[in-house]
């Protein structure tokens, strides 16, 4: 356990306090606005917030064109060659700027048609797809914004943006919930990063006069094959994840009604609180290493430092979490969302292999295995789409986990062959 005190003592663990500060806000945040969402809204409710929430991450991708990892990299790179820089920023922004105001026209344009593919023809959320329209280029502004600072190093300022971000999303998911019920979760989930552009574009001032580093003159076309692999893994993830969870609802919504869809995604906001811990120790202690490792036997010690050390722990965290469910869904819900008690078994466990595969994944983007990567998503998600429709059909809702199980169990055998080198040798 001796590699979890290195962890604790990293610099730049210390420097960002990710894993502490920011993550248990936002896990505060997600389980007051969850509250407010069970209270005000119910699981119908829930059901069409998650919707929005996996049509504005497919949304997300293609205006930024996956370019976040990237824009880190580069400005990393080049922070301090300042033509390198402007070049960098300039035919990014430019790239991004130009792409987000396409998409908008078309979501303000096709808002009636994306209100009934996404909602369904019962509810006219239009205005939502509207709000999203104008909204989404500061939106993505902040998303870039932040990835620069980012890349500057300034991690200090990244956490002060995430925390000031997740109580002003606080803030105004409470008060719009609150005033507007279902109309209100769902505008919150767009208002909140469109605010924070403020909050950054003053945070990045300080490092770089970033208006006078984006100039037409310093685009690169060129330059944008350098971001092809980010951009091809980031899209593959967020267009095609959130396609998926979206057929899989709406099949769950048109086969047992949306209040049992409400119900998983009840469940899915629960999973998502827990595996911020485990992304982000990895993004922040494993993943570096893992980039660096030059043998098998690098690679080999440190994923069987995850398994012997941050494993267990998770395990035992899913044990705890299955004995207190009732207690949990009490807590961040209400009573009408104590059918969601019988999800957690087969989410838990499917949840486990997850964490297990966690590991092995993030050596695609490590050693930039974008081929594989790719493969290996679509197959994964092919699995779970087609097992979520088939073990629905027999099983009810308890179906969708059962397949969520299924899928990261064959997840994880699959990976560990492909990596078997690295985990055996």
């Amino acid at each position: 356990m001796s590699f979890i005190k290195e962890i604790l003592s990293k610099p730049l663990f210390k420097a960002t306090s990710l894993n502490a500060i920011s993550i248990l806000i936002k896990i505060f945040v997600g389980f007051i606005t969850s509250k407010f969402i069970a209270v005000f809204v119910g699981p119908s409710g829930m059901a069409l917030v998650g919707n929005l929430r996996n049509f504005l991450t497919t949304t997300e991708a293609f205006a930024t064109l996956g370019f976040e990892n990237g824009v880190v990299k580069y400005v990393a790179e080049h922070k301090s060659d300042d033509n390198e820089l402007k070049k960098t920023l300039s035919t990014i922004f430019i790239t991004v700027l130009f792409t987000c105001l396409l998409i908008s026209l078309g979501l303000f344009l096709f808002s009636e048609y994306l209100n009934n593919s996404i909602f369904g023809n019962n509810y006219q959320y239009s205005f939502v797809f509207k709000s999203l329209a104008v909204a989404l280029p500061f939106y993505i502004g902040n998303i870039f914004l932040i990835a620069t600072i980012n890349g500057f190093g300034a991690y200090k300022k990244v956490i002060y943006v995430n925390i000031i971000g997740s109580l002003i999303g606080l803030i105004a998911s409470v008060l719009l919930i609150w005033k507007l019920n279902t109309e209100g979760a769902l505008l919150s989930i767009i208002l909140t990063p469109s605010v924070l552009f403020l909050v950054s574009f003053f945070s990045i001032n300080k490092e770089i006069k970033i208006l006078k580093a984006i100039d037409l003159k310093f685009y690169n076309l060129s330059f944008l094959k350098n971001l092809s692999s980010y951009s091809l893994m980031a899209l593959v993830s967020a267009v095609f994840g959130p396609m998926v969870f979206l057929a899989i609802r709406k099949y769950i919504i048109a086969d047992l009604g949306i209040e049992q869809a409400g119900f998983w995604e009840a469940m899915s906001r629960m999973s998502s609180y827990y595996f911020m811990f485990i992304t982000s120790i990895i993004s922040i202690y494993f993943l570096p290493k893992l980039a660096t490792a030059k043998t098998n036997q690098e690679t080999k010690t440190l994923f069987w430092n995850y398994y012997k050390g941050i494993l267990p722990v998770f395990i035992i965290g899913m044990i705890v979490i299955y004995f207190l469910r009732d207690f949990i869904i009490h807590l961040l819900f209400t009573k009408e969302f104590l059918p969601v008690s019988k999800l957690f078994f087969w989410q838990l466990i499917g949840d486990t292999f997850k964490a297990a595969s966690f590991i092995l994944g993030y050596q695609f983007y490590a050693k930039k295995l974008t081929k594989a990567f790719i493969i290996s998503e679509l197959f994964s998600l092919f699995v779970l789409y087609f097992s979520s429709i088939y073990l629905v059909s027999q099983f009810s809702i308890e179906g969708v986990v059962m397949a969520h199980a299924f899928t990261y169990s064959i997840y994880f055998i699959t990976l560990s062959i492909y990596f078997r080198k690295n985990l055996f040798a």
